[in-house]
């Protein structure tokens, strides 16, 4: 769950339990243990800062039985185009890209998901995402719009 789902949960469970045993005695019937994964929470802080800026989608990268990967991606979901991809082969083309569903719980192909000119792409990854998957994702992005990345590093 999202931190703010979780202490929210954690809120109104402690409010019946006063409700029902009283404030003095709720140190004996209610306790909560914040096992919130760090990353994970610094991966959902981020992206949602990242969500305010304007971009025309996001690619959310890592496995697709991650939950706190999945929980990016529903995020991202809310507000713009989200594409859900486990590596950068996923983008097939700047035409299709093949990608998860989560509420179909299967991959499905989307046709002409890489608008053409000028666009801003937001990147995220779940926590235990490897790095390499990340840079491959950007730099296949940059290949599908014809940029080398040789071109991007000398620049």
């Amino acid at each position: 769950m999202l931190r703010g789902e979780t202490e929210e949960v954690q809120r109104r469970i402690k409010q019946a339990m006063t409700k029902k045993h009283g404030e003095t005695a709720i140190e004996k019937h209610f306790r909560f243990f914040d096992t919130i994964c760090g990353a994970t929470q610094d991966r959902q802080d981020a992206l949602q800062k990242l969500l305010v800026e304007p971009m025309n989608l996001l690619v959310v990268i890592g496995g697709y039985n991650s939950s706190n990967t999945s929980h990016l991606a529903e995020m991202g979901e809310a507000q713009l185009p989200t594409f859900f991809i486990k590596n950068a082969g996923k983008m097939v083309s700047d035409r299709l890209i093949v990608h998860y569903n989560q509420h179909l719980h299967k991959e499905v192909e989307t046709q002409n998901w890489l608008p053409a000119g000028k666009i801003t792409v937001g990147i995220t990854a779940g926590a235990s995402c490897p790095n390499n998957l990340i840079e491959d994702t950007i730099r296949r992005l940059f290949e599908l719009r014809g940029i080398s990345v040789q071109e991007l590093l000398t620049n």
